[in-house]
């Protein structure tokens, strides 16, 4: 197949059997070499052809991608990186490195899969999770075909059509309110397979985030009076607005819920939660009537506004209090930061009350300093060039024993921030440990002008005192053996022994 050899200037065209990509980082400006193949075993042959007739170079990892996709990155003795991008084709078969493995619903796109699926299916549920949803879905089908037709009944017993006269008005409102209901569930269709993975590391967070969006969707309700003959998208914006929150709090609620059955009496907990909801329904209706049957607020929209203003600030203060007063003995991001943090500075970590109370619920992960970014490929994390071979090989050499590599982003001196890629094999635990170095990183940032001396001098100290933060955080009570951590899974990265 055709390719193009990519210069600043010029453009040349060659042709090629291989879907390969070539940069040339180093020394000269960077260019593409960029051709096709669908087996990736030849791909493979290739790249060791080209180090053959070179003489000098050798791969010294492979950077894997959920897509397929993979960079071999080849050094060579004249302080020049070069790396082979190896494009993932559908029904290729991969190198022993590089083999996709083949799990069920194979025949399904990847896209779809990620959507409707857990994160890790099949591995990370049991063997009749699949055949459970399959029989779901026509179950809710059902239901919902059910919930509509009696939705047209509702509407004729409040006198909007009626059985004996004609129905067309009671079924033209009947679909009106199922529309608005459907738009809405689209929220939840897009919150539960786009974000389904991020309830299980920040409950607290995504479950006031919930309210914050639930309140907004409120909004769109309240104003339908005012625009009455916009009512259905006014509805259906609200109804969007409250499905995306349903979306977020319901799975969220679930790992809380999960979080009180210390006995694996979680049946047991979500019943009981539902008897509290329920006789709080009750009191909120009660309340609500009694309010709406107040000339004052019935006959005036400004006050109605006002009280419902009033009723959803005090409402979101309680939810966040009480948000405030979960203690998770289990350490996701947030904790770990505080945690490390007061291990570098003090030698100590609080406990778990404390260390909830310090947590904060509504701030952003990408807002907390120092920064870390995850997953960024040794290209970037080497800032495209601008590192000799001796200092990738040493780069290599410091983290032999780690299942991680980590730098800090030069191109930001006044707003420190580190990269952080995980090889195969990482761990829950690797993940705390290159915490645990961005945090001395950060407090020791000035001691030294030599990069890699403070790399190294870094990694000497996470030798020597990780050990004893994990012996302080058994000792206060943390459940260290379930690290709620989670490693990345869009890249990893595979070391390949030096020649």
């Amino acid at each position: 197949m055709p390719f193009s050899l990519q210069f600043n200037y010029p453009i040349f065209s060659i042709s090629c059997s291989h879907q390969l990509t070539l940069y040339n980082t180093i020394k000269n400006q960077p260019f593409k070499f960029l051709c096709t193949s669908p087996q990736s075993e030849e791909a493979a042959k290739d790249s060791s052809g080209y180090e053959k007739e070179n003489g000098k170079g050798h791969v010294i990892l492979v950077e894997k991608y959920r897509n397929g996709t993979s960079k071999r990155y080849i050094i060579d003795n004249d302080s020049e990186i070069k790396m082979f991008l190896e494009e993932h084709v559908p029904g290729t078969i991969g190198s022993q490195h590089l083999e996709i493995p083949v799990t069920e619903l194979s025949w399904l796109p990847k896209v779809i899969k990620d959507f409707v699926l857990p994160a890790g299916f099949p591995d990370t549920v049991t063997d009749d999770y699949l055949d459970y949803m399959l029989l779901q879905f026509p179950t809710n089908v059902t239901g919902w075909i059910c919930h509509t037709l009696v939705t047209s009944s509702l509407l004729k017993a409040v006198g909007v059509g009626s059985f004996s006269g004609t129905s067309a008005a009671a079924s033209a409102a009947a679909i009106r309110w199922v529309s608005k209901d459907g738009i809405g569930a689209v929220g939840r269709f897009f919150i539960g397979g786009r974000f389904g993975n991020l309830f299980d590391d920040d409950p607290k967070q995504w479950r006031m985030y919930a309210d914050f969006i639930g309140s907004a969707g409120s909004i769109f309700d309240l104003c339908t009076p005012l625009y009455p003959s916009y009512f259905l998208p006014l509805a259906s914006l609200g109804n969007l607005a409250k499905a995306v929150a349903r979306g977020l709090k319901d799975p969220s609620f679930r790992v809380i819920q999960n979080h009180f059955a210390i006995t694996g009496n979680l049946g047991d907990v979500a019943a009981k939660e539902e008897v509290w909801e329920v006789a709080a329904e009750l009191v909120g209706l009660a309340l609500g009537i009694l309010a709406l049957d107040t000339p004052g607020i019935s006959k005036s929209y400004p006050t109605l506004a006002l009280t419902w203003l009033s009723v959803r600030i005090l409402h979101l203060w309680f939810r966040y209090q009480s948000l405030s007063v979960l203690q998770f003995n289990t350490i996701n991001l947030k904790r770990a930061r505080i945690l490390v943090n007061s291990h570098v500075l003090h030698h100590t970590v609080p406990g778990i009350d404390e260390c909830n109370r310090m947590e904060s619920i509504l701030l952003w992960q990408r807002f907390l300093r120092p920064r870390i970014i995850f997953e960024v490929s040794l290209e970037d994390m080497l800032d495209r060039g601008k590192y000799k071979s001796m200092q990738i090989k040493q780069l290599l050499n410091l983290y032999k024993e780690e299942k991680y590599f980590l730098v800090v982003n030069q191109q930001k001196p006044r707003d420190f921030e580190v990269f952080v890629s995980f090889k195969e094999g990482a761990t829950s635990l690797s993940v705390l440990r290159s915490v645990w170095q961005t945090y001395w990183l950060y407090q020791n940032w000035g001691w030294s002008d030599n990069i890699f001396d403070r790399l190294e001098q870094s990694l000497v100290e996470l030798k020597h005192k990780f050990p004893d933060l994990l012996q302080q955080l058994i000792e206060a009570g943390w459940n260290t053996n379930n690290l709620s951590l989670k490693v990345p899974k869009e890249m990893s990265i595979e070391e390949l022994p030096a020649l």
